[in-house]
Formats: structure tokens, sequence, C-alpha cells
């Protein structure tokens, strides 16, 4: 036991002096020791350890306040690579990232309607070609991916799209490559990734990312820590009833806020747009209506389709209602819009914004500084914060 409680303190140590190093930036041994309240013979050994093990690097010496010039310490951010992986596409993407989230080899591979086997024979596909992309050593893997996620067991309870059901994915991927392996539904390691890599928003304590794209789903941010909620679900808001009387969706409800808000959805109207209006961009981009993707929608969308646009405010206003239930239930300051409904630009952004303002109370919009923007991540905020995950579980940075 007393070995065990030994080991645990050192391991607790070296967490905290490397977290310290990569939140400060250049920072000395002597620093080290004023910042985390430990002995500089603590810090010393810990550093050396750290040294050798390439996640940390002396760069030079820094400025002598009377003796010996201290040697400044920072974070190699190659000392390690990071695979992040996103699942939640209509094609499996992923990165080679290093410590600080950039991203220095990415990978697309196209579903093609594949799911089951097939597209987990994919994901190994990727996974092997991301490894060989660098000769770095590895940090582990990270997935981002939709559905029901048992995340501290590493199982995909559900994926609805590509017909996953009680999917060890951690576990088969890790004994497949030898490596760490965390999973995480997409909208949470979104929230993790914008928090940890994204535009920072001094002052706030919270965030809430909304990913919106084929489905709608929240990544809550509370103090800096990722809120999962009970069998790790917080924020599967999509599947939530915003109209009385509307639609079937797949999930059995009726009107639920993925049936009103989604690019499937923005997709189904511009096929319909086609069909009646021969002035229509889409017939600049298409011949038949069947050929019409997401990416000729959004061409679309800003070549100043009246129809998609209007299409696009309808969909902001159901998405800004339901938004204005969580912050007022939250009080969460900061919202970021995410996914790929986010390419419907500033406009939405806007509306959205409009919407959640006219539905709060007026008092609590003029106490708060209530924030709604748009990620800054982009396209590569699932990636980023897949990457994010390792970065928490097996350095302890963030």
């Amino acid at each position: 036991m007393e070995k065990a409680t030994r080991q645990f303190s050192k391991d607790r140590n070296k967490r905290l002096i490397l977290k310290t190093i990569y939140t400060g930036g250049e920072i000395s041994r002597a620093e080290l020791a004023r910042f985390t309240d430990l002995t500089r013979t603590t810090v010393s050994s810990i550093v050396s350890e750290l040294l050798k093990d390439g996640l940390v690097q002396e760069i030079g010496l820094g400025v002598s306040d009377g003796g010996k010039p201290p040697v400044i310490l920072q974070i190699d951010n190659h000392g390690r690579h990071l695979i992040g992986i996103d699942l939640g596409n209509n094609h499996l993407q992923g990165g080679v990232t290093d410590l600080r989230g950039n991203i220095l080899y990415r990978c697309e591979l196209p579903m093609q309607d594949q799911d089951g086997d097939a597209a987990l024979a994919l994901v190994y596909d990727l996974v092997a070609m991301l490894l060989a992309a660098t000769d770095q050593p590895i940090l582990g893997i990270g997935i981002g991916t939709p559905g029901l996620i048992d995340a501290p067991r590493g199982i995909i309870r559900q994926a609805v799209n590509l017909r996953w059901r009680d999917l060890p994915l951690r576990d088969l991927l890790a004994k497949r490559f030898n490596l760490p392996c965390y999973l995480s539904n997409d909208s949470h390691a979104a929230a993790v990734g914008e928090y940890i890599f994204g535009q920072p928003h001094p002052g706030k304590k919270h965030q809430i990312v909304i990913k919106a794209g084929r489905g709608i789903s929240a990544g809550i941010m509370l103090d800096g820590q990722l809120f999962v909620g009970e069998n790790s679900t917080a924020g599967e808001i999509g599947h939530v009833t915003v109209l009385d009387g509307g639609e079937l969706c797949p999930c059995g409800n009726v009107g639920c806020l993925e049936t009103l808000v989604s690019t499937l959805v923005l997709a189904r109207v511009a096929r319909e747009i086609s069909w009646k209006r021969p002035d229509s961009p889409l017939h600049a981009l298409v011949s038949s209506p069947d050929e019409i993707t997401t990416d000729v929608v959004y061409q679309a969308y800003t070549a100043g389709d009246s129809d998609l646009q209007a299409k696009a405010m309808e969909m902001a206003r159901y998405l800004g209602i339901v938004i204005a239930h969580i912050v007022g239930l939250m009080n969460i300051e900061s919202v970021l819009i995410g996914g790929s409904l986010s390419q419907l630009g500033q406009p939405f952004v806007d509306a959205i914004r409009q919407v959640v303002y006219a539905r709060l109370n007026p008092m609590l919009c003029a106490q708060s500084r209530i924030e709604i923007e748009m990620c800054s991540l982009g396209k590569d905020i699932v990636i980023k914060g897949a990457a994010a995950l390792l970065l928490t579980n097996e350095l302890g940075l963030v």
C-alpha cells in the first residue's frame, strides 16, 4: 500500500508539472516549483524524466535575477503525435496532430453506403493510413462518433447510420493497433476540441457547442470539464419534440428537432425546389435533382436561392428555440454553432441569436453577456476534439 501511494503521488506530481509547462508556455524549474508548491528536488527529478521521454525540451537560458541564468523549458509539440478520427459524416475522416492540436496530415475515406462490418474495416484502414503517415511516437487514438455511446467502456451502443449496435470499438482498436484508444460522442468531442484548441472566450467558465449537420446534438463544458450526464448521453437534443403533429422521426417520435433541422432536410427541400423552380441556381449546378448533394445545396444557397435561404432561416428559428431553453436552464453564456450546417454562414448564426434573445427573459439577457457565435475550428472540430481526449486521459493536460 505504501509503495502504491508513493507511485500515485509521483504520477500526480508528474501530471501537475507537465500540465503547468503545457499551459504556461516557456518556464524555468524554479518557476515550476513556485507554481506547483513542489520541492525543487522533486521538480528537477520529474523534469529529467520528461526530458528523457521527449515530452519536454530545453530551449535556452532565461533572464538572470542576479545569479545563474535559469534554463527555460517548454513542451515539445512533436514529442508525441495523436490520431483523431471523425465518424460523423458521409465519409470517414481523420488526422495526425501534434500536442497543440495542429493537424499535420489528414485522410478521408468515402463510406459509399457501407455499414456494419464493412464500415468497421474502413475504420481499420483509416487508422492504418494515419499511423503510416508519421514516424513520431503515437500517444493513442481518439474517436468521435455519432450515436449513443458508453464512453467509459468504449462501446457504441447504437449508431443508426453505421448499423452498429453494442460495438466495443475501443477494445477492437486498442487490440489491433496496440495503442490506447478513447471513444466519445462526436458533439462531446467537438466541445472538448473547441474548448482546448479553439478561439479563447475570456471570462466564460462554461461553454456549449451545438453540432448541427446530419444530426443535432450538444456538447457541454462546465468549469473546463465535459459534462456527459447519466449514461454519457447529455446533449442529445436532436430527438426532443419541438413540433406537435410534425413528421415521424426514425427514433419513433413525431416532430423531433432533427426532422426540422438537418442537412438531410435541406437537401430534400433543395430537390423539391429544383423540380418546381427552373430559375433556381441549382439548375446551373446539376442536371438532375438526384445529383443534389449537401455541397451543391450550400453552393446554391450562397448563390442566392431565395427558397433555400428562407428554409435556412426557418431551421435557425427551430434551433434557436431549443438553444434558448438550454441557456435559460443552465445560464451558460457561450454558445458556439458548429457542424456542417454552420456553412450556412453568419446570417444563419445571426438568426439563431435573434430567436434566442427574443425567447429569453429580458433581464437575463441584460445581466448576462450571452455569446452565440460560430465555432472557430470549422470542419476539423471533431478530429481535434478526438485528439484532445488523449491529452486528457493519457497526459492529464486538460
